[in-house]
């Protein structure tokens, strides 16, 4: 479809600016119900961070997606792009690995204490005590809320090293809102009802589902699919596609987009409704006439935490059960280890299977900008330094980068961020944020869904939904009802992420060493 207006009564064209699944869930309900719409993606390939990467016939899901909802609309959806028999039902299970031994994830007490032996067992409920009888007076942030509640030998142990390599900094720096929400708001006795009643209430727990639907061919599959529907609806996706302006009219909001095609020659693309999921901050920067000084700096100053992995590929038996190994060593610099076998046979090669070593850094930075073989032979020396493998199991590897895979919520980001909506609301209220990167929002894959389904239903039927309240913890705060746990995030803002320290700030020597 044409997304030009040839009269009054043709339905309102909309440009969607990234194919990630907030992007294309919106292409896709806009087409199904006959609006005209076109997507464009700056790079080769749909999906976003939901991609699954292929490399000489191995498959990567990055950062790993689990196909678990408690949104209807977003569990519809799924099984209205792909049918029932290209999902798999996977098995859930994670642990975390320390010193040469495996824990249960999410935390159990009696294995976790059983795992760390008699001696350091005894040190921990030692220390769990204490911190009962004396708990720390300041439990704003990350390590003395988790002290509280697990003592210090634990945190140290099962918290404090995986959380600094995730967010590079102190976890003395994160806030207490980000502890509660990863943590479920367990404690020490938590953990040991937890495994005392394993069964009991799991599926209202969101962290200890036991079993996920997942595509055969990783969450790409879902999005390339997607992308071929929204084509036959009457829709365009047009990749290598970037969107370089949003022209804007003082009364009319945006008018059109600026785009530059594959073949390097740009073309204006009138638009009477703009679907932006890609980063906010480029959104404002791309406005022409440019946004006021300090919108524009407001949008210079939110942040991202970027992402790669180092993909191996080793023996089948070299690999384990677990989707997802959280590695607490400290001394390597990996964070998790996904087998990619472990998600789907269909991800690997007989008799083999891919390891995916995922590294948290910041683009840029000494790991992000190191060389690919480079890289390879890092994470080749951690997986037998923690001795994950034996020496020479390793047949090939194959790096894969990911930028701003995760908004950072640092002390300004919620000013910045309104300094932004308000001026968006006021100038261009056609143009809307959806999705983890366009409404810096740190939410799973069916949330950013349905930021975009809603956006979808407000252009078609005039509806005034409020994009902006869909919160994870809605749906996944630890236990709903009156005998839920009461919420430390606050309505509207998503899921809450840690304080990020400002340039110049230092990590102390044992953060840097980790």
């Amino acid at each position: 479809m044409d997304p030009t207006r040839t009269n009054t009564d043709a339905r309102p064209a909309t440009v969607v600016i990234g194919a990630g699944p907030a992007g294309l869930t919106a292409a896709y309900d806009l087409s199904k119900h006959g609006y005209p719409v076109r997507v464009y993606e700056s790079t080769d390939v749909v999906g976003g961070i939901s991609q699954t990467v292929e490399r000489d016939g191995w498959r990567f899901d990055i950062g790993g997606h689990r196909f678990f909802t408690k949104v209807a609309a977003v569990e519809a959806l799924w099984h209205e792009i792909l049918p029932d028999e290209d999902f798999l039902l996977r098995p859930r299970m994670s642990r975390i690995y320390y010193r040469g031994k495996l824990f249960d994830y999410p935390l159990k007490a009696g294995n976790a204490l059983k795992g760390l032996g008699l001696l350091e067992a005894a040190r921990c409920l030692g220390s769990y005590a204490w911190a009962r009888v004396r708990p720390p007076k300041d439990q704003s942030h990350f390590d003395a809320w988790v002290t509280a509640r697990f003592g210090k030998r634990l945190f140290s142990i099962f918290f404090k090293t995986y959380t600094e390599k995730v967010w590079g900094m102190s976890t003395a720096e994160l806030p207490a809102d980000w502890a509660a929400q990863r943590i479920k708001n367990l404690s020490l006795m938590g953990a040991i009802k937890n495994a005392l009643l394993p069964k009991r209430n799991q599926k209202e727990i969101t962290s200890l589902i036991e079993e996920f639907q997942y595509p055969k061919f990783g969450p790409g599959m879902m999005w390339q699919v997607a992308t071929d529907k929204v084509r036959a609806q009457g829709g365009s996706v047009e990749l290598n596609a970037p969107v370089e302006h949003v022209r804007w009219e003082s009364g009319k909001g945006a008018v059109s987009v600026t785009v530059t095609g594959a073949d390097g020659t740009s073309s204006e693309v009138p638009a009477d409704h703009v679907v932006s999921s890609t980063p906010i901050s480029a959104l404002i920067r791309s406005m022409q006439p440019a946004a006021p000084a300090p919108v524009q700096a407001a949008a210079d100053d939110l942040r991202y935490r970027d992402f790669l992995t180092i993909a191996l590929v080793v023996p089948l038996e070299a690999g384990f059960p677990d989707n997802w190994i959280y590695i607490h060593t400290p001394g390597v610099k990996v964070g998790r280890i996904q087998n990619f076998g472990s998600w789907s046979p269909f991800l690997v090669k007989d008799g083999r299977t891919c390891l995916g070593l995922e590294y948290f850094v910041n683009e840029g930075d000494e790991v992000w900008s190191a060389p690919d073989d480079e890289l390879v032979k890092l994470g080749t020396a951690e997986l037998e330094r923690l001795g994950l493998i034996a020496p020479g199991n390793v047949e090939a590897g194959y790096v894969v980068r990911m930028p701003k895979a995760y908004p950072v919520y640092d002390d300004r980001y919620q000013k910045n961020l309104d300094v932004i909506r308000e001026w968006l609301a006021a100038n261009v209220p056609n143009v809307h944020p959806v999705g983890r990167n366009g409404m810096h929002r740190y939410n799973n894959q069916d949330h950013s869904m349905m930021t975009a389904l809603l956006t979808a239903e407000n252009i078609r039927t005039g509806s005034a939904h409020d994009v902006w309240s869909v919160n994870v913890e809605e749906e996944y705060h630890e236990e709903g009802g009156d005998g839920g746990t009461k919420r430390s995030t606050p309505a509207g803002t998503g899921r809450d992420a840690p304080l990020m320290p400002r340039q110049g700030q230092q990590l102390p020597n044992e953060a840097v060493s980790a």
